[in-house]
């Protein structure tokens, strides 16, 4: 049993529940004997009495009780398997960029984000203990990019990064630029998308397959569900009139945004069998989501760059992400030079 601990709490702790970080801190705690000494007084912050849910800050300094040993029987918890190597080599080979704060990644097509539905146990949530490179926590996710889709993602190595830069994502502090390659040739070649979007159940048992259904503006506020989606677009090159180099720019965050919206008017992501029809090949009248030939199947749309103020050091960074293998070969098929075009199409010449 220890003694009585006065614990400063440190800049990398700060902005959190303090259940959650006596916990951390003490990994032999339970829920139910930090509410016991919540509600005995004996926990304090600052001198005064507080309860689990309270959030701590930087600086305030929070007297713990006497705590049983680390080395005491805590409850049996489920083992989680440790990643194979072949899945660590690859994770670790996807990092663009580190360091001690965040961590970019070039998410391969294929992999989700997270578990889920249909999603089984390899993602890259469950790939975080091979990215920890010497911390004493896994990194966290601070936003996804579906499954099929590749790309810059970014994961934070601390609590509190992880709150910056989700405070950041949601008040849409953050540039993401997007590439595909889409369906025919959009006019005009750069323009804005703001159908709603309201989500529709799939098939499945479990409500696998659903997907989302565009609804007009004016009709939003009146159709329950649907929520307000804005999406940019500019093309930077083409194909005759049957295939377009397009950016985009996610001006808001609604699943499955990107894809819905350019199915919607009309000139879907080639290899977008959920929006775009698996079986219709696209012979240039700007509908199909196949090209056919030696194209790839697979979804053709990619995190192309991130740029963010950094949290800590607050300069501006900006992270870009080659093309995967599949749409790499399309682009050297099709005769798309990478570098031929701006980092962000959207920003004013100077």
């Amino acid at each position: 049993m220890s003694g009585v601990q006065t614990i400063t709490i440190g800049t990398d702790e700060g902005d959190q529940r303090i259940d959650r970080w006596l916990k951390k801190r003490f990994p032999q705690l339970t829920q139910g004997a930090v509410e016991k000494m919540c509600r005995t007084g004996q926990l304090r912050v600052d001198g005064g009495r507080v309860k689990a849910n309270t959030r701590i800050e930087t600086g305030q300094e929070v007297r713990v009780p006497p705590l049983p040993d680390a080395s005491a029987p805590v409850p049996a918890r489920a083992k989680k398997p440790s990643v194979k190597q072949s899945d660590a080599e690859m994770i670790q080979s996807a990092v663009l960029w580190r360091d001690e704060h965040i961590i970019a990644l070039n998410k391969p097509p294929g992999l989700p984000s997270q578990g889920g539905s249909g999603q089984g146990d390899r993602h890259v949530d469950g790939l975080t203990e091979a990215l920890m490179f010497g911390y004493k926590d896994r990194p966290k996710l601070v936003h996804r990019l579906d499954k099929d889709t590749s790309g810059v993602l970014l994961l934070a190595r601390t609590d509190r990064i992880a709150r910056a830069l989700s405070e950041a994502f949601r008040h849409r502090l953050t540039r993401k630029i997007y590439w595909a390659a889409v369906a025919g040739v959009p006019h005009p070649r750069m323009g804005s998308i703001k159908y709603g979007l309201v989500k529709a159940p799939g098939r499945g048992r479990m409500g696998e397959g659903e997907k989302m259904v565009a609804v007009h503006p004016n009709e939003v506020a009146s159709t329950e569900g649907a929520k307000r989606a804005h999406t940019d677009y500019a093309i930077l090159d083409a194909l005759g009139g049957r295939v377009s180099w397009a950016a985009m720019v996610p001006v808001t965050g609604r699943t499955h945004q990107l894809r819905a919206h350019m199915a919607e008017i009309g000139h879907p992501i080639i290899g977008d069998g959920k929006y775009g029809g698996s079986g219709q090949e696209n012979l240039g009248d700007g509908w199909g989501a196949q090209l056919g030939g030696e194209i790839s199947r697979k979804l053709h749309l990619h995190a192309r760059m991130i740029r963010f103020e950094h949290p800590i050091t607050k300069k501006l960074i900006t992270v870009t992400a080659p093309l995967p293998d599949h749409m790499a070969r399309t682009w050297q098929t099709l005769g798309w030079m990478e570098n031929d075009v701006p980092a962000d199409p959207f920003e004013d010449p100077q």
